[in-house]
């Protein structure tokens, strides 16, 4: 009986089989950029996060990135096993966290343990490139940072030939350019997380005068820090929908716009994640189900719907107020929360609901951040979609969440924000 190797027959690439690593490049053409991988054309259609890999694959995805190499070797082969690369992040100390980049002993302490990072990991076949450090930019003072990156990269190249090397800002301005043009010569392109302003990134590429390639590293809904806020400044989250609707619109005119410098995006984030609230930034929930979101992410990777299409949330209210109204209720009162949502497959919907109290200590930059514990059972149905929430007697700032399923593991989801305070809204409002 002949024999095949398993991963011919998990349909991975031929290069993917090979033992050891699979040379990647970018490629300078008349002012147009492209990376090649095994000397082929490779669009950069990834995920931000190792979670659920075979339905990256299965979605049209091609690639993975992480923010640094904790469990770096299952990641990679698992990205392997599905004919995935990776973009496998070095964790780069960041100025906010205390680093001091004038102590040349802690910089060259550091640059020796990615070292042994680097030697670990470099001939992996499912390897695509480093990126060297995460948004080493957010509130940062001394330039000396991107001299330490630069010493990084020329580190990397010196031990690996074959992939390349890029260092990941957040969003990105003419002195952040200017210094990472002067000082990280030896970068093969930049990384670019992007948000709101994904859309003209593009045109700020341009004005900031960055003309070599780069790659969007972490795009996704409006960011909890440029967005509406309530009246005790609290950030208004997009429901799923509109993020599915935002996912779209960002991506064909922030990344698909401008095929001459970038390389392709990691969408952010696949998988899920407590930062603001436990629904903002992934597209799937805790229990691993799949949003709006995850259906538009399918169809620009692959240019196909999924045949099970998530729910769509066009409402929700409490006490017939919407999230933008900064709304202030009574402690101990009962009001009504209707949400209106449709499956567009006809399934029949199951609701579920979840009352938070705010985050107290939030996190900066993506950190690590407690998820809220929940109020217990302060729900009363009345109809599905619609609920009377007793809201706790303890004053302050709470959301109140839906959950519309259509029990294939789609879901829609939202929250309002709103205030508790004896004497429910304030005066003048």
């Amino acid at each position: 009986m002949k024999l095949f190797p398993l991963c011919l027959l998990l349909g991975l690439a031929t290069s993917a089989c090979a033992q050891g690593p699979v040379k990647v490049t970018v490629r300078q053409n008349k002012g147009s950029y492209s990376l090649l991988r095994d000397g082929q054309p490779y669009y950069v259609k990834g995920a931000g996060g190792s979670a659920y890999p075979g339905r990256i694959k299965a979605y049209g995805g091609n690639s993975i990135r992480t923010w640094g190499t904790r469990g770096a070797r299952q990641v990679l082969d698992s990205a392997q096993k599905y004919g995935l690369t990776v973009l496998l992040g070095l964790d780069v100390a960041r100025e906010r966290h205390g680093f001091d980049y004038n102590d040349t002993a802690a910089v060259r302490k550091q640059l020796e343990r990615l070292r042994g990072e680097v030697l670990q990991y470099k001939d992996h076949p499912a390897l695509l490139a480093w990126g060297i450090g995460n948004e080493l930019n957010l509130q940062y003072t001394n330039p000396k940072v991107w001299n330490a990156v630069n010493d990084i990269s020329k580190m990397i190249h010196a031990l690996d030939p074959n992939h390349p090397t890029t260092t990941v800002l957040a969003g990105i301005s003419k002195p952040v350019a200017d210094y990472v043009k002067e000082r990280c010569t030896d970068i093969d392109l930049l990384s670019i997380n992007a948000y709101g302003e994904l859309a003209s990134l593009p045109e700020t590429i341009a004005r900031v005068g960055w003309t070599g390639a780069y790659l969007v590293t972490e795009w996704g809904p409006t960011g909890h820090w440029e967005c509406l806020q309530t009246a005790w400044k609290q950030p208004i989250e997009e429901t799923s929908s509109e993020k599915a609707a935002v996912y779209r619109s960002r991506y064909l005119y922030g990344i698909a716009s401008d095929r001459a410098k970038c390389l392709g995006s990691y969408v952010f984030l696949w998988g899920q994640k407590q930062e603001r609230t436990p629904t903002w930034y992934g597209l799937f929930t805790e229990k691993g189900e799949e949003t709006e979101v995850t259906d538009a992410m399918q169809y620009l990777w692959s240019g196909r719907w999924p045949r099970n299409h998530a729910p769509h949330l066009f409402s929700m209210e409490l006490d017939g107020r919407r999230a933008d109204e900064s709304i202030y209720l009574k402690p101990g009162q009962a009001y009504r929360v209707q949400a209106a949502a449709t499956d567009p497959d006809g399934d029949r919907l199951q609701y579920r609901w979840e009352l938070l109290p705010e985050v107290v200590k939030v996190s900066e930059g993506g950190d690590h951040e407690d998820r809220p514990k929940a109020t217990a059972s302060p729900f009363r149905i009345q109809h599905p979609g619609a609920v009377l929430l007793t809201v706790p007697t303890k004053p302050g700032a709470y959301r109140v969440f839906v959950y519309a399923s259509d029990g294939k593991n789609k879901v829609a989801t939202a929250n309002i924000p709103f205030f508790v305070q004896d004497g429910g809204q304030p005066a003048g409002r």
